[in-house]
């Protein structure tokens, strides 16, 4: 296992206003999708062409540089009874293969359903076929990072704020 593969929840402990990356790893390309700088919004980023492994590898942790990427939220792409099948087999041997190259901590998140969900959406939206196919893995990346953002505000401490004490 991986030094740097962690549970979700200790990205409760990241500094303030670090971003998390989400991906969305497919055969073909990988999704981008990007947190906002609290931790509450996902957005899709880009998409990148696989090429191989080195080339993928470096063009992920050149974007996850230039946004001052703090942690990776990987989809798990489980089968529907929750049981890894080869895309999730093939999704955990890119971790174990980029894990060195990094330093970020790396949390996989249940991706089921989530290119459905993208898709379901996108169709309902009306858009072509064309454009569907230009911007699913980037929005299914945000769909993922958003259910992982979700998750953890609910597991993050309340923060009271007293107003009637101290400050003047």
């Amino acid at each position: 296992m991986s030094a740097n593969l962690v549970p979700l929840e200790t990205y409760l402990d990241l500094p303030a206003h670090a971003r998390l990356l989400g991906l969305d790893l497919g055969t073909k390309t990988i999704g981008l999708a990007l947190s906002d700088v609290e931790r509450q919004i996902a957005t899709p980023l880009e998409t990148i062409q696989r090429v191989k492994f080195g080339i993928d590898a470096a063009a992920l942790l050149k974007i996850a540089e230039k946004y001052a990427v703090a942690g990776l939220v990987i989809g798990l792409p489980l089968n529907m009874d929750g049981t890894e099948g080869p895309r999730a087999q093939s999704t955990r041997a890119f971790i174990r293969n980029l894990s060195p190259l990094t330093s970020l901590p790396i949390a996989f998140w249940d991706e089921r359903l989530s290119t459905l969900a993208v898709t379901r959406t996108l169709l309902d939206a009306d858009a072509s076929r064309a454009k569907r196919a230009a911007v699913v893995d980037k929005m299914a990346a945000a769909y993922i990072l958003q259910g992982a953002l979700d998750r953890l505000c609910r597991l993050a401490p309340e923060v009271e704020e007293d107003f009637d004490q101290g400050s003047t």
